[in-house]
């Protein structure tokens, strides 16, 4: 009764803020973190009244479940966007963009921070430095993909985004792979450096084969019906099925076997919509499912920020820095890389800030850091801070740039003009006796 009733209240304080939020003209993304924040356990769940609100941690972390199925079609929507007959046109500038904007990234954060460790050797190492680094080069795909599609952004910007935000995990995870086996190595005795190197090279092809196998699977079943409803439902299953098994883990000797659950239904979305031919109508009426799992994800990811990391100076100093030079690095990496490859002035101007969102692959990274003890705390609450401004700007600056690159066009008056007289005429109605 208590989770059901946590779920109700979060969905309806979600879409009664987005309400409020709408004279602002403000992403429904950023009402929903708005929503989980004020019914999270800083503000009204502190109140301890049942069912209203989450009255701590646990409660929000019993949502969890939610959270990975949100991700997994979030993920499996992602790999949609990697239809070969697309990549043909915009695939090598999508990786020579997101590969470029994320190395450009860490290498900003590291020297921005290494900087600060020389100013403030007793609050922030090295090794941190780096590792935190490695964490900037993530971006959330969750946020952008709820702008695009509330707001119907087309063109040559929003094309290149999508998959370059997906290439940002693969990327992400060699890159913190490298940093955080330097940081470890140097931090704990004894510490097995090839392991650490390793493991995260092998989820990243544990997870696109167990993906390409799922996404073979997938498309040899839906043969074996007729109905859209039924396919609809054996492809929503399959993403349950295939988030369930990206939370496998298990040892070979030293070398750890994990999966990223955004990788593997990446590649799910990725091999099913270039081999099944009913593809495009399943996955266009998956997404239409999906709306209200995803504006609930939203609702429990606002609820789950700390904002007791305000509290710490040193994280707040060392947070904005982060937050700065990750923000110059995603720009700067981005605009010189489309530069590069020819991409046109509105991409180069503004693709790089729709790339500032960051959220659950970065929260993901900073728990293994926590595996460095004592000064993993600081790496976690800074990239928690981070995170709470991000998902709270991210949205509103992803929407701003797209509507300056001409992808996200103002409804006609014709529409607006329409939708009016339509419900006038239906208040008009009830009022008849």
């Amino acid at each position: 009764m208590q989770t059901l009733l946590s779920v109700s209240v979060a969905m309806l304080t979600g879409l009664l803020m987005t309400r409020v939020f709408k004279p602002l003209k403000l992403p429904a993304v950023t009402a929903y973190l708005v929503a989980g924040i004020l019914i999270g356990p800083y503000c009204l769940g502190a109140l301890h009244i049942p069912g209203f609100g989450f009255t701590s941690a646990e409660a929000v972390a019993r949502m969890d479940l939610v959270s990975e199925i949100a991700l997994g079609f979030i993920a499996f929507s992602i790999g949609n966007e990697f239809r070969m007959k697309d990549l043909k046109a915009t695939g090598k500038q999508a990786a020579i963009i997101g590969t470029a904007q994320a190395l450009v990234t860490a290498l900003f954060v590291v020297f921005a921070l290494f900087g600060a460790h020389l100013l403030m050797p007793d609050i922030l190492s090295w090794q941190q430095a780096l590792v935190l680094g490695a964490i900037a080069t993530a971006t959330a795909p969750a946020a952008t993909l709820m702008v695009v599609r509330q707001y119907k952004a087309k063109g040559p910007l929003t094309k290149l985004l999508l998959p370059i935000v997906a290439l940002d995990d693969a990327v992400g995870l060699i890159v913190f792979a490298v940093l955080f086996g330097i940081a470890k190595a140097t931090t704990s005795a004894g510490a097995d450096i090839l392991s650490i190197l390793l493991n995260p090279l092998i989820e990243i092809a544990a997870s696109l084969l167990l993906g390409a196998i799922m996404g073979w699977l997938l498309t040899l079943l839906e043969r074996f019906f007729n109905s859209n409803t039924n396919r609809l439902n054996m492809t929503i299953a399959f993403v349950f099925l295939t988030a369930s098994l990206s939370m496998l883990e298990f040892s070979i000797g030293p070398v750890t076997v994990s999966f990223s659950s955004l990788l593997v239904c990446m590649m799910l979305g990725t091999v099913f919509c270039n081999i099944c031919p009913l593809s495009e109508n399943l996955m266009g009426a998956a997404d239409k499912w999906t709306s209200p799992l995803f504006a609930l994800f939203f609702v429990v990811s606002g609820a789950s920020l700390e904002l007791g990391v305000f509290t710490d100076w040193a994280i707040v100093v060392v947070g904005v820095l982060y937050i700065l030079f990750r923000s110059i690095g995603k720009y700067v990496g981005t605009y010189y890389s489309s530069k590069a490859v020819g991409c046109s002035r509105p991409i180069r101007r503004y693709l790089g800030i729709t790339l500032f969102p960051q959220a659950g692959v970065a929260l993901g990274m900073s728990a293994i850091a926590m595996q460095l003890g004592e000064p993993g705390h600081l790496i976690r609450n800074i990239t928690l801070f981070s995170i709470l401004i991000y998902e709270l700007f991210g949205p509103l600056l992803t929407k701003w740039a797209l509507t300056r690159a001409g992808e996200i066009t103002p409804m006609p008056e014709e529409v607006k003009n329409r939708r009016s007289l339509a419900l006038h005429a239906a208040k008009n109605k009830q009022n008849e006796p």
